[in-house]
């Protein structure tokens, strides 16, 4: 669920067995000797599909931060106008791309059917681990029982999540210069 894949876990092990058969009998019919076969058929079950469910849980990961920071900035702007928290969530799910558009209608949904608005956005942790998800579900927490200025919260909390975003694109710039540099010089 994480990775953006409507999978059970019975279909994800049944993919990961036919992938190492495939590769198995792929290295039968090339004659590569058993123990490498073998060898090819395990990585094809346990190496490949789980590198690939990584990759997509990451790739998910890194559209819904991109995204996050907007969505919040619309929830700001919206209490700020005098709509209501729940409004603004249904407007993201309209507007937002879509790995953020999917998470805040789960929240909208699981609100819908009775759970306290705090606790869904505190799934929303569960469904995206990123630290950015489970700041944005304390301060919702805390803005719900404890009450307080909501735009002025998620206001900073949008800055800081801009902020986080800068740095790490800051960094990764960073290390590539310095692979550059070693590309260069080595």
């Amino acid at each position: 669920a994480q990775a953006g894949l409507l999978w059970s876990k019975r279909q994800f092990f049944l993919v990961s067995a036919g992938i190492g058969m495939a590769l198995f009998v792929l290295g039968l019919l090339t004659g590569g000797g058993l123990i490498v076969d073998a060898t090819l058929g395990l990585a094809g079950s346990f190496g490949l599909p789980r590198w690939l469910l990584s990759y997509l849980k990451k790739r998910r990961e890194a559209k819904f931060l991109n995204a996050f920071p907007d969505a919040v900035d619309i929830i700001v702007r919206g209490v700020k106008a005098g709509l209501p928290l729940l409004d603004c969530l249904k407007m993201i799910t309209l507007e937002a791309p879509e790995p953020v558009k999917s998470e805040f209608r789960a929240i909208v949904e699981t609100q819908a059917i009775g759970m306290p608005l705090g606790e869904a956005v505190g799934k929303l942790y569960e469904h995206m681990p990123v630290p950015e998800a489970n700041f944005f579900g304390i301060v919702i927490s805390i803005q719900q029982r404890a009450g307080g200025n909501l735009a002025e919260a998620l206001g900073n909390l949008s800055r800081v999540l801009r902020d986080r975003k800068k740095m790490k694109a800051k960094i990764q710039a960073m290390s590539q210069e310095a692979k550059a540099s070693a590309g260069i010089i080595g």
